[in-house]
């Protein structure tokens, strides 16, 4: 990290970039260098409006020239990307998306939540592997392998929301199992997938594209943050992340060189999405809804939301406005209201939007307009404080379009909102479900915790994880190393009630094939020396319950490792605790001990290597066996009764 960043404010290149008025912007070297901005500033005298147009289409042209049309824009098989407006990134193991008590994915609960708190979704990234790859040498596509992924994504397309899956090209240190390309594309068949997020890929390969689009003809491929204008040909979609915006907010770049170039608005870890919203607004580009980053909650607030219910009914009705319309950007530049016109065949869509944090009344020139929003007239339109506003102007002579009724109706009830507080969601812990099988107390050889108040010093690794509550990084743009991936430390106060026995050493597998044989089971491995692993977590608290105990806390373990007697089997491996906890969206446990595996090659892998006592590492816990791993045990406990 470079001395003096300040993850609170935009990087330089997260910034606007000045568009020069006074030079030849078709060529030379100021032309190349707007090739590379994000959002092109607005300029800072309104008076000089006027020649900012004109240069950022001489821009336009040049960039042409350089880099040639867009054509694939052309393909129908291409043409869904650009109505695309909201996507979700959606964890496969979101409480919405799967019920952990049934075991099943409930993508008809998801859908229904955002439709009521968002006004719906265009697509859904089906994210799946990380943060919990690494922990073993399953790749990405293993974590794909999931029964009734592929019905999943069948109910997703038909309720007409697009999916795409993530595409993590810095995993290279798991088992291979064939290219990138090859795997990506048959998982891409397999699971009927419309696009590929191209995890922190601006772009990717040309043999990667090809790959993909003779998997899916017009498959949508998205690179995180800024994408380089001469891919813009064969990526049809963008992130605009960490995308800082000028004072009136100006034009992006990527959008003003192919009308038909959907974006996604996105800073993560921010709780205020308003200049968001706005720009995504102005320039006729979506959002990207991610509440729950990586198991840390960030959910959206009320008038965010609100904001977002009344901008999509318009971008989706009058989408060929967008697309195809005269863009005229800053057309409006009223005080704080500033406003996008995009013409078409004699309709005019005005988009308002206001940077003050009160109201203002914007009031259109001219006669045959028709505000969209409830409460607005044709003489007086409220551009809520933070938000937009939107109305239509139909010329004399001209029919009215039916997307103006369209619109007007779906709008019907859609009102502002002042609430921007957070949400906070505390994490509690989940109780060990009842175990009504057989009970047979098992004797082993175990470390004595007694009871009373420790204070335990916890170390861990900053991950986008967080730990126990909390987002790690709050109105963050980009939290870079040493603030990524470092190591941390917490101090926890811990109360253990009454005394108890912990397990020396962890379950065998010759100890958890008695177990297997007393349900009705087979178990395969008998080693008396080996930790027993591909436990999931439900099975390994069944065991420990059939035992006579249970698991230990990750305090409880933490403490039991430090005296003598506590030992690891070989070759080591993490193990569970009774730890489960979730926020009513992330279930996650705390593993402790690490294990002898480590995935080399990234920073984003998972933990690896032997831990000391004190290391705890955070697992998202997924459902229908997917947390069974090689590298996960247990050991068990039994609370010293009176």
């Amino acid at each position: 990290m470079s001395a003096g960043f300040d993850p609170l404010h935009p990087r330089e290149l997260d910034l606007p970039t000045p568009v020069p008025l006074d030079i030849d912007l078709t060529t030379g070297d100021a032309a190349t260098a707007l090739d590379d901005a994000k959002i092109f500033a607005a300029p800072s005298d309104p008076a000089d409006l006027e020649r900012w147009r004109t240069q950022l289409t001489a821009w336009r042209e040049g960039a042409r020239q350089r880099h040639g049309e867009p054509t694939r824009y052309d393909d129908p098989a291409s043409a869904w990307a650009s109505r695309c407006f909201t996507v979700a990134q959606t964890w496969l193991w979101d409480e919405l998306f799967f019920d952990f008590e049934a075991q099943r994915f409930t993508p008809e609960r998801f859908l229904a939540d955002a439709r009521e708190r968002f006004g719906g979704l265009d697509g859904v990234v089906l994210w799946h592997a990380y943060p919990v790859i690494g922990i073993d040498d399953r790749n990405q596509w293993d974590f794909y392998d999931v029964p009734g992924l592929a019905d999943v994504a069948a109910e997703l397309r038909a309720a007409g929301v697009a999916v795409f899956l993530d595409y993590n090209p810095w995993d290279t240190g798991t088992r291979r199992a064939g290219d990138d390309s090859s795997q990506l594309a048959a998982t891409v068949r397999r699971l009927g997938a419309d696009g590929v997020f191209l995890d922190t890929l601006k772009k990717a390969d040309p043999e990667l594209v090809a790959a993909l689009d003779e998997a899916r003809p017009g498959i949508g491929l998205e690179g995180e943050s800024k994408l380089a204008t001469e891919r813009i040909a064969d990526h049809t979609l963008s992130w605009a992340q960490w995308f800082a915006d000028s004072d009136t907010p100006g034009v992006l770049r990527a959008r003003w060189f192919e009308r038909r170039h959907m974006q996604h608005h996105i800073r993560r870890w921010h709780r205020d999405h308003a200049a968001e919203l706005r720009s995504a607004w102005l320039n006729g580009v979506g959002v990207m809804v991610w509440e729950v980053v990586f198991g840390a909650w960030v959910g959206w607030n009320d008038r965010d939301a609100a904001t977002l219910r009344r901008m999509l009914p318009v971008q989706r009705g009058f989408h060929r406005w967008l697309v195809d319309g005269e863009w005229t950007p800053l057309t409006v530049l009223d005080g704080a209201v500033a406003g996008s016109a995009f013409e078409l065949d004699g309709v005019t869509l005005l988009l308002l939007a206001n940077t003050s944090e009160d109201d203002a009344v914007y009031r259109p020139v001219g006669t045959g307009w028709s505000a969209l929003h409830a409460g607005d007239t044709a003489e007086a339109i409220t551009v809520p404080a933070g938000g937009i506003a939107a109305a239509v102007r139909v010329d004399h002579g001209t029919v009215v379009p039916d997307e103006l009724d369209a619109v007007q109706a779906a709008l019907v009830g859609e009102t502002v909102h002042r609430d921007a507080s957070f949400g906070h969601r505390i994490s509690r812990r989940v109780v060990a479900p009842r175990w009504e099988g057989p009970v047979e107390p098992t004797s082993f050889r175990s470390v004595a915790v007694p009871a009373g108040e420790y204070t335990l010093t916890v170390r861990f690794r900053m991950r986008e994880t967080g730990m126990y509550d909390g987002a790690p990084y709050v109105d963050e743009w980009k939290p870079l190393p040493p603030r990524l991936h470092d190591q941390r430390t917490l101090d926890r106060t811990v109360v253990v009630a009454q005394p108890v026995q912990i397990a020396a050493a962890e379950v065998s597998e010759a100890e958890y094939a008695r177990f297997l044989e007393a349900i009705g089971e087979v178990a395969d491995g008998r080693d008396p020396d080996r930790p027993v692993t591909n436990v999931t977590f439900a099975r390994a608290r069944e065991y420990a319950a059939w035992a006579g105990g249970r698991l230990p806390t990750e305090d409880e373990w933490q403490l039991a490792a430090t005296r003598t007697g506590f030992i690891r089997r070989s070759p080591e491996v993490w193990n569970w605790t009774e730890s489960e906890h979730s926020d009513g969206r992330t279930r996650f446990v705390m593993l402790k001990g690490g294990s002898a595996h480590r995935s080399e090659g990234s920073d984003w892998y998972f933990d690896g290597g032997v831990k000391p006592p004190e290391f705890s590492a955070k697992l998202l816990l997924p459902g229908l066996g997917q947390d069974a791993s090689p590298s996960i045990g247990f050991r068990i406990c039994i609370e010293d009764r009176p």
